[in-house]
């Protein structure tokens, strides 16, 4: 079975208002700036501690940030919660993780890219084993070791806006 690549998956194309009005591939909807659906997933262990990552240099976009959430797009077709949950157990290479609990939705908008932004968060006690083709390097951090990466790290910028969000809750 042939894999598809991450460029060509099919995404439903989104209004203001998230109201699904057309179809892309994501390479398209990346290129062309067209408003889609993504999913962002806090990670805690049981220790309360997020999981924070480096993404690979291949990666279509924000290539080799850091972030503090899982996720990514919600396929033509697809909700977010399930989007959610397939992406959190993909990236940290898990499976049978509980559903991830929604937390808030926004509209994230930059000069070259727009998507509404499903936030949600999990607990993960299984060990995990990231996505090579996804993560570079990755650890669990407290929120105050976070904190005092902000300024120091470069972060994926719809991930600071949704961590501020969070924060500001």
């Amino acid at each position: 079975m042939v894999q598809e690549r991450p460029e060509d998956e099919l995404l439903d194309i989104v209004d203001k208002s998230d109201r699904v009005v057309s179809q892309a591939r994501r390479a398209d909807a990346y290129a062309h700036r067209l408003r889609h659906r993504s999913t962002f997933v806090l990670v805690r262990n049981a220790g309360g501690a997020i999981f924070v990552h480096r993404r690979t240099a291949s990666k279509l976009i924000f290539p080799s940030r850091y972030d503090m959430f899982v996720g990514g797009v919600v396929r033509a077709g697809e909700t977010y919660d399930d989007a959610a949950h397939r992406e959190a157990e993909e990236e940290l290479g898990v499976s049978g993780l509980p559903a991830p609990t929604p937390l808030l939705r926004f509209l994230y908008e930059d000069a070259d890219f727009t998507w509404w932004a499903a936030v949600y968060e999990v607990r993960c006690d299984a060990l995990v084993n990231p996505q090579a083709e996804e993560v570079d390097w990755y650890s669990f951090l407290t929120v105050g070791e976070i904190q005092a990466k902000l300024d120091v790290w470069p972060w994926t910028p719809d991930s600071l806006e949704a961590f501020a969000r969070l924060q500001a809750a």
